[in-house]
C-alpha cells in the first residue's frame, strides 16, 4: 500500500491547493494550480519533483498556475467533459474512471453544479476528496452553472463516502458559511462546538480545511437539507431534500 502525505497549501487570498507526496520516489500530485510561487516553494522545501497536476473544474483560481507548474514531465489530469476550457491535458477522465498515482487508486466522481464538468478525486488510500467549490468546508459552491437538483446529487454522492474521509475543499470561507449556518439551524449542539473550533483555529491562523466528512454531515447547512429540524426551521416540513436545498442556497447567497 502506497504512503502518501497530504500537503494543504494557501495560495492567492483564500484558495488552497494540496499535494499527495510519494516519499519512496520523491515525486507529488497537485490537485488544483491557484498560484505557482507557495506551491514552488512548497516542492522546493521538500526536494520534490511535481509528477501531476489534477484539475477539478476550469475556474481561474484553480488552473491560472498550471503553465508556469507544468514540466514536460508532468501529467496534467482533468475532466473529460470540460476539457475545452482547461489547460491542455495529459489525460482526460470521466465520472466513475479510475487512474493511478504512485500505485494509489484515485476515483473521479462527477461534481457539477458550481460548475458544469466540475469533478472530484477520491483517493481511498489515504481517506481524502478533493473537492474543490462543490462540497466546501461548512458550504457548497455557488450554482454559477448548474441547478439546484444537479449540486444536490453532487453533494448527496459526496456524502456517501466514509464518514472518516477527509473533504479537501478549495476556499477558506468556513467561518462566514458558520455564520450563515447559525441563521437556520441554531439549535444543533454540534454546529456550536464547531463554530468555537472554527473561530480558534482561525485567530491562531490555522487552516479550517481540510475537514472530516462526518462533521460535514453533522453541521454543513447544506447537507442538513435532508434533516427534519432544518426543514421546519424553514417553514418546509413537508418540502423535497432537493427543494430545501435549493432554499437553502438562495438564503446563502442572499446572506
Amino acid at each position: 500500500m502506497p504512503q502518501l502525505e497530504l500537503v494543504t497549501i494557501p495560495c492567492l487570498s483564500d484558495n488552497y491547493a494540496f499535494l499527495l507526496v510519494d516519499a519512496a520516489s520523491r515525486s507529488a500530485a497537485l490537485i488544483d494550480a491557484p498560484e505557482a510561487a507557495p506551491i514552488l516553494a512548497e516542492l522546493s522545501r521538500r526536494g520534490l519533483r511535481l509528477a501531476d497536476i489534477w484539475l477539478t473544474h476550469h475556474h481561474a483560481d484553480h488552473i491560472g498556475a498550471v503553465g508556469e507548474l507544468a514540466t514536460s514531465d508532468t501529467r496534467v489530469v482533468g475532466a473529460e467533459a470540460d476539457a475545452q476550457r482547461l489547460p491542455p491535458l495529459d489525460l482526460a477522465v470521466r465520472d466513475g474512471e479510475t487512474f493511478e498515482f504512485a500505485g494509489a487508486e484515485v476515483h473521479v466522481m462527477d461534481a457539477s453544479g458550481h460548475t458544469m464538468g466540475h469533478i472530484a478525486f477520491y483517493v481511498p488510500s489515504v481517506s481524502a476528496a478533493f473537492t474543490a467549490d462543490s462540497l466546501m468546508a461548512m458550504g457548497c459552491g455557488r450554482l454559477f452553472e448548474g441547478d439546484a437538483p444537479t449540486m444536490w446529487a453532487t453533494l448527496s454522492r459526496l456524502a456517501a463516502l466514509p464518514p472518516e474521509t477527509l473533504v479537501c475543499s478549495g476556499h477558506e470561507y468556513t467561518a462566514a458559511n458558520a455564520r450563515f449556518a447559525e441563521t437556520i439551524d441554531s439549535a444543533n449542539p454540534a454546529l456550536h462546538t464547531r463554530i468555537a473550533e472554527i473561530t480558534a483555529a482561525r485567530a491562531e491562523g490555522r487552516p479550517t480545511v481540510p475537514s472530516l466528512l462526518a462533521d460535514e454531515i453533522a453541521t454543513n447547512p447544506f447537507l442538513r437539507a435532508r434533516a427534519a429540524e432544518v426543514k421546519a426551521n424553514l417553514g418546509m416540513a413537508s418540502a423535497s431534500d432537493t427543494d430545501t436545498f435549493a432554499e437553502i442556497r438562495k438564503r446563502k447567497d442572499a446572506f
